[in-house]
C-alpha cells in the first residue's frame, strides 16, 4: 500500500500596524486552531491488475469502490476483505497514491486468480439452465453465464454458491441441501455438478428413438461402454453423445443430426436410471470446396498436402474420412520438419444445396532439422554400411517419421545377420529446434 501523507496547511497571521499612540478595548482574538489533514481522497483512477478470467467491472462491482467516490485506507481495506470472501482469489492487495495533480488517488487492486476453474454442471437441480444462470448471474457478479459457466473448486466458492442454489429452490417449494461435487465428464475432464444431497442416479440403459440411418446395435455398442454405471446429469450425457454418436452420423454426411430430447426414468429391473434419447438425422450433405487457410509455409507445399488428403469433392462427406485425410496431410508436415503441426477443419454449411466447404488450417509450430547421426552395437563396418544408407541430411528437414521407417527397411531387406532388436531414439533440441538421432541395433 502506498500511503499518502498531506501536510497540514500552516496558518500565516497577518498583524495589521496599530499606531503606538492608539489603545484598543477589544481583546485579541485567539490563533486559529491548525487544519487536520484529510483521511480521504476523491478515487481519480480504479484498476485491477493480474486478471485472467474475470472482468475488471465486476471485480470492482465486488470491492464496492467507484471512480469520484471518496475513500481512505479503511475503504480500501474493506474492499479488499470483500474480494478475498469471494474465494476466487487466492491473493488481493491494494496501492494508492496521488495523481501528478494532486486532486485525488491514482488506486489499483494486485490480485492472483485461483486456479484451475472447472466447467459447472446444474443438471441435477432439475430446473432449467437458463433460469439457474440467471438467478446466480443476479447476485454474483463474477459469475458469466456465457459461454460455458466456470467456477473454480474452493470451499469459500462452493458453499456460497450451494447456499445460493437452495435459496432458489426455496422459492420453488423445494426445501433440499444442494451439494457441489467434483465428477469426472466423458473426456476424462472434471466438472462441478451441483445437486441434491441425495447420489446422483447411474445410467443402467439407453435407448434411441428416431434413428434410420445407424442401426440400434450400432448405437449401443458405441454408447454403452462410455455410458453405463455413469452419474447421470444432462449435460455430462449430451458430451457423451456428442463425443460417441455424433461422429457414427457424420460418418454418413448427416451433419445436422440433433438429440432433440433425453428422457430419464427410473429403472424397474436394476437401480438405475433408463434413458431414451429422441434423434433427429436430417437430411447427408456433401462435400463441397475444399480450401487450405493461406500461409506462406504451406503454400510451398500445398500440392502435396492435397494430394495426401485425397479429398473427394461431390460425394458424402464422411468425417470420419476427412479426420483421417487430417492426419495424412499432418504426416507430410511432419516430413518437411514440422513435428508439432496440427490440422483443423472450418465447416461452412450450405443447407440450400446439402453442402458443406472446408477450410483447412494449421498451426505448424517451429521447424526442425535433422543434426547429427550416431550407430549403436555395429563394428566400424556395420557403422559406414548403415550411414551410406542413411538418406537424411544433416541442416534438412527432419523427417519425424524417417528413423523409423530406415530401420523397418532395414529389418525388411536382412541386411545384417542376427539382428534381433532395434530402436531409434531422437535427441531433441528445444533451443535450437535441432535433433540427433541415434540408433540401437543389436
Amino acid at each position: 500500500m502506498t500511503r499518502v501523507f498531506i501536510p497540514a496547511l500552516a496558518l500565516v497571521l497577518v498583524a495589521c500596524p496599530v499606531w503606538a499612540q492608539q489603545k484598543s478595548s477589544k481583546r485579541a482574538a485567539p490563533p486559529a486552531a491548525p487544519k487536520t489533514a484529510p483521511t480521504q481522497w476523491p478515487i481519480a483512477t480504479l484498476e485491477v491488475e493480474g486478471l485472467r478470467n474475470y472482468a475488471k467491472g465486476a471485480v470492482l462491482a465486488v470491492a464496492g469502490l467507484k471512480i469520484g467516490q471518496m475513500a481512505g485506507k479503511e475503504d480500501f481495506e474493506a474492499a479488499r476483505d470483500r474480494l478475498v470472501a469471494t474465494g476466487v482469489f487466492e491473493t488481493v492487495g491494494y496501492k494508492f497514491g496521488p495523481v501528478p495533480k494532486g486532486e485525488g488517488y491514482a488506486a489499483s487492486f494486485q490480485v492472483v486468480e485461483a486456479e484451475p476453474l472447472y466447467t459447472v454442471d446444474f443438471d441435477g437441480l432439475n430446473m432449467p439452465a437458463a433460469e439457474v444462470q440467471e438467478w446466480l448471474r443476479a447476485r454474483d457478479p463474477l459469475f458469466d453465464p456465457k459461454p460455458n459457466p466456470k467456477l473454480v473448486a474452493t470451499t469459500a466458492v462452493l458453499e456460497r454458491y450451494t447456499h445460493s442454489l437452495e435459496e432458489l429452490l426455496a422459492t420453488k417449494n423445494r426445501k433440499e441441501k444442494v451439494l457441489a461435487r467434483l465428477v469426472p465428464d466423458p473426456a476424462g475432464h472434471f466438472v462441478i455438478a451441483f445437486g441434491p444431497s441425495t447420489p446422483l442416479p447411474v445410467v443402467s440403459e439407453v435407448r434411441f428413438e428416431g434413428n434410420h440411418s445407424v442401426t440400434p446395435q450400432a448405437l449401443l455398442e458405441s454408447i454403452s461402454g462410455v455410458a453405463y454405471g455413469m452419474p447421470y446429469t444432462e449435460m455430462g450425457f449430451r458430451q457423451l453423445l456428442d463425443s460417441s454418436i455424433r461422429p457414427l452420423y457424420e460418418a454418413k454426411g448427416l451433419l445436422r443430426v440433433a438429440f432433440t430430447k433425453i428422457a430419464v426414468e427410473k429403472d424397474a429391473k436394476v437401480k438405475g436410471v433408463v434413458v431414451t434419447v429422441a434423434v433427429e438425422e436430417g437430411e447427408a450433405f456433401n462435400l463441397g470446396k475444399v480450401r487450405l487457410a493461406p500461409d506462406p509455409m504451406v503454400d510451398q507445399i500445398r500440392d502435396n498436402l492435397l494430394r495426401a488428403a485425397k479429398f473427394k469433392p461431390d460425394t458424402t462427406a464422411d468425417f470420419n474420412e476427412i479426420g483421417a485425410a487430417l492426419k495424412r496431410m499432418t504426416k507430410v508436415l511432419r516430413r518437411n520438419g514440422y513435428m508439432r503441426a496440427e490440422a483443423n477443419a472450418e465447416r461452412t454449411l450450405n443447407d440450400r444445396f446439402k453442402t458443406v466447404d472446408l477450410t483447412i488450417s494449421f498451426q505448424l509450430g517451429p521447424q526442425f532439422t535433422f543434426g547429427k547421426l550416431t550407430i549403436e552395437g555395429l563394428d566400424l563396418h556395420g557403422e559406414a554400411a548403415i550411414k551410406k544408407l542413411w538418406g537424411m541430411q544433416e541442416g534438412k528437414p527432419f523427417d519425424a517419421d524417417y528413423p523409423d521407417f530406415f530401420l523397418g527397411r532395414i529389418r525388411e531387406d536382412g541386411l545384417f545377420e542376427n539382428l534381433k532388436k532395434t530402436k531409434s531414439v531422437p535427441k531433441v533440441d528445444e533451443a535450437t529446434h535441432v535433433v540427433d538421432v541415434t540408433l540401437q541395433l543389436h
